[in-house]
């Protein structure tokens, strides 16, 4: 028997959670992690453009705890049978770290920074942008909806991750970091 990746059930503009409730396909649950999704691709272009291999190594580490987030919420609450990945409070630690350490060797921060420079830096920006909307997609879920705390916490620091790491790489490419100068 082949597999197929095409079931035809989501025709009619429905899909299935791990649960078995089939729902819209613009159900809140779904636009969660769909950017989820979303950011992921993103964070594998960032990844892609990166020469460190260490930060390399850090975004797929990432990339993996999208995936745990995503199955997540994909999971209705209460129904889901199967065993799913965990995430830790290890995973937020480590963004941390990794924040602290660039932020370690980083010229202190004195304005606001435009997008840019680099075009690597202008992918770690759009990944950070992906990640607010998920966070507040997942925070909008969350009203209605239980979500693990951690999730929250998490993406919170993703996106904060995202924005140093930008700063980073427009210090590995040697790239100018544009200072914002508001027009008063």
């Amino acid at each position: 028997m082949t597999f197929r990746i095409y079931t035809k059930k989501g025709d009619t503009g429905t899909t299935q959670l791990i649960g078995g409730t089939r729902v819209p396909k613009h159900h809140q649950r779904i636009e969660a992690y769909g950017t989820i999704d979303e950011l992921n691709s993103w964070i594998g272009v960032v990844r892609d453009h990166l020469t460190h291999p260490h930060h390399r190594d850090v975004l797929k580490e990432v990339q993996d705890r999208l995936f745990t987030v995503g199955s997540h919420l994909a999971t209705e609450p209460g129904k889901g049978k199967m065993k799913l990945p965990d995430l830790n409070d290890s995973d937020v630690s480590l963004l941390e770290h990794e924040m602290d350490a660039m932020t370690a060797s980083l010229p202190e921060m004195k304005y606001f920074v435009l997008p840019g420079g680099h075009h690597a830096n202008s992918f770690a920006h759009i990944a950070r942008c992906v990640c607010r909307r998920a966070e507040r997609l997942v925070t909008h879920l969350n009203e209605s909806e239980p979500v693990d705390s951690l999730i929250l916490i998490y993406l919170n620091r993703l996106s904060d991750y995202l924005f140093v790491l930008s700063r980073q790489i427009t210090h590995d490419f040697d790239a100018e970091e544009i200072p914002w100068k508001p027009r008063i």
